[in-house]
């Protein structure tokens, strides 16, 4: 799963021929043509949600927050999914204080069940509940289950995290791994996944659960 905000950075993973979910986050400069783009390229999109986080330093103008109404989850995932019309499914960006919030997940999860959405738990805090509101609600879920790829934007670093999620594959049945639209999470994915497939892994989207 690979998180782009630029045309020019997706364009360059269209190279690697391989079936990467691309999450977007909205309300950015080419949100909706990225989007729409992916899509027209067979890839999976997910939309990249923006939830409040327990630093949240620098807030998204648009995100969900903790204590919000119903009606005000509704409206904000509604006009988020017009801006990145081809999802497929929901990650959260951010949102280590949001998804620790039962009642704000618990209106979340119905609202994507009701448009056949699924739902990624980027798992940004061990706190977290969305995975399980997910479930509770029927919505197909799954959960980052091996570490961020690129915290370190380094090719080599990141080349061991990938080596670390295909053997969480291996050892767990499937994992869910997330990295960043960075020149070296390129370099290396492009070195690794060839390597892994012939290892016998098969790589698939999301919506394939």
């Amino acid at each position: 799963m690979i998180w782009v905000t630029t045309k020019r950075r997706l364009r360059l993973f269209f190279s690697l021929h391989y079936p990467l979910t691309i999450s977007v986050l909205p309300y950015h400069a080419h949100s909706t043509e990225i989007a729409e783009e992916a899509q027209r390229r067979g890839l999976e999109v997910m939309l990249h949600l923006p939830m409040r986080a327990i630093a949240n330093e620098t807030p998204e103008a648009h995100q969900l927050e903790t204590g919000m109404s119903s009606e005000a989850v509704a409206r904000e995932l509604s006009e988020m999914l017009e801006n990145v019309p081809t999802a497929d499914g929901v990650n959260n960006h951010e949102g280590s204080l949001a998804t620790a919030d039962a009642k704000l997940m618990g209106e979340l999860m119905p609202l994507l069940k009701q448009r056949d959405l699924f739902f990624v738990d980027s798992r940004t805090t061990a706190a977290t509940v969305a995975f399980e509101e997910a479930e509770r609600a029927g919505v197909r879920s799954g959960f980052r289950n091996v570490p961020f790829l690129d915290d370190v934007q380094d090719v080599a670093a990141i080349r061991k995290e990938l080596e670390l999620a295909i053997r969480g594959a291996k050892e767990k049945g499937a994992a869910i791994a997330i990295g960043h639209p960075h020149a070296e999470t390129l370099r290396a994915l492009k070195e690794e996944l060839p390597r892994a497939e012939a290892e016998g892994v098969r790589w698939c989207w999301c919506r394939s659960w």
